[in-house]
């Protein structure tokens, strides 16, 4: 059980910053998610909308997630990819990242204790590596001593990312049926495991 949150400290790396979500920074992720490229390229982030912005904002404060067993919600940390303006980059909020912090079945199987995804216009950067390294100090501070980062099968660059980070390639598993992931339309994740 989490008995406290704990407070990273500023998350930068150059021109790159982790910061909690925040309701002043929602209509730079509603940019990022319409920007043409990622109407094209990425089209579930697209179609984000700001209600769902205020939902996540609601269920985990200040990117502060409690959980939630009923929704296959593992309980941890949510940050923004934030780009400093004095790189004018082409969007402000650059994609987002997780940390789980729950050692369960389901993350070391399934969901993975880091989640990431990076908006296309802001791709090429190496942002997801990049923030994954920096959450790694708060990674150990919960104790954990190794990261499962889970991926689709097809899908390249995140795999990259997690050979980049270190992580080694332990497996291939189905996706059960009940697994919201399933219903997301995930068949398969390939299970990298990255020792702290």
């Amino acid at each position: 059980m989490l008995l406290q949150w704990l407070v990273p400290g500023r998350l930068v790396d150059r021109e790159l910053e982790l910061i909690r979500p925040d309701v002043r920074h929602i209509a730079d992720v509603m940019e990022a998610c319409q920007h043409p490229l990622t109407v094209r390229d990425a089209p579930r982030e697209a179609g984000t909308t700001r209600r769902q912005l205020f939902d996540f904002l609601r269920v985990a404060p200040g990117g502060n997630d409690p959980g939630d067993a009923s929704q296959q919600r593992a309980r941890g940390y949510a940050f923004w990819m934030r780009l400093r303006p004095e790189y004018s980059p082409a969007v402000r909020i650059a994609g987002g990242c997780s940390l789980r912090v729950a050692d369960t079945p389901e993350v070391r199987t399934y969901f993975g204790h880091v989640g990431y995804h990076v908006y296309p216009p802001a791709r090429g950067a190496h942002l997801a590596e990049r923030s994954v390294r920096l959450l790694l100090p708060l990674a150990r501070a919960h104790g954990l001593k190794e990261l499962f980062i889970t991926v689709n099968p097809d899908n390249w660059p995140s795999r990259r990312t997690a050979e980049r980070l270190g992580a080694t390639l332990i497996d291939i598993v189905d996706l059960p049926e009940s697994n919201v992931l399933f219903k997301r339309g995930d068949r398969q994740k390939c299970r990298y495991l990255l020792e702290l």
